[in-house]
């Protein structure tokens, strides 16, 4: 069993959204090629679903800023701008993006105690989104990921997928993702690729 899991390819991420990451946009081809490809069994997208006022947002905390490090439950966090608000439209998938060729949508970033950058669990490790149990029970045995922002996000997803997949072949579409910071970028991929996740590009993908 074939799995693609694309990583919050939202209005927020991209060019005109509350956090854009640069190019963002571009993936969505390259998404919707894999998607239409045939070549997986599940296509699941998960989808950053913050409440308004979310604490990871530095409007939520007097006299901070957008990216200035502060604390969330009382640990180090990114202050970001406010993005992704539920039912807004920059939560909502990239209107280019085939969400018709989607079987499952997985919401994260929901507590507005703690933040959410992995698809299979919160930043502090202790609440699970269910994904995880959901791929073990479809009988998945290969996930390839891909989506916003390398650096965070996706790379998240993929260390966690690692971990709590074990047996599972974990793959990272680097032409189908973008990052916000080209070192953080680099950094994001030998971590990925030390942690024992393939880094393949598209066309790997769909030979």
């Amino acid at each position: 069993m074939k799995a693609l899991l694309l990583i919050d390819i939202q209005n927020g991420f991209c060019p005109g959204g509350n956090l854009p990451v640069p190019d963002g946009d571009q993936v969505v081809p390259v998404a919707n090629a894999l998607i239409d490809s045939g070549r997986y069994d599940l296509v699941v997208a998960s989808q950053d679903w913050h409440p308004a006022g979310h604490g990871s947002f530095a409007s939520a905390h007097p006299g901070k800023k957008p990216f200035e490090m502060g604390m969330l439950s009382g640990k180090p966090q990114m202050m970001w701008p406010d993005h992704c608000v539920q039912n807004t439209e920059d939560a909502m998938f990239h209107p280019d993006l085939n969400a018709d060729g989607i079987d499952f949508v997985q919401q994260k970033g929901q507590n507005p105690a703690v933040d959410s950058y992995s698809a299979f669990r919160d930043n502090d490790q202790a609440a699970l989104t269910g994904l995880a149990a959901r791929l073990r029970a479809e009988g998945v045995t290969e996930l390839d990921l891909c989506g916003l922002a390398t650096d965070y996000c996706v790379k998240f997803s993929a260390l966690d997928a690692v971990e709590m997949l074990p047996g599972v072949t974990v793959r990272f579409i680097e032409d189908a993702s973008r990052g916000i910071d080209p070192a953080g970028v680099k950094a994001a991929i030998d971590e990925m690729r030390t942690r024992g996740v393939a880094i393949i590009g598209s066309k790997d993908a769909l030979a």
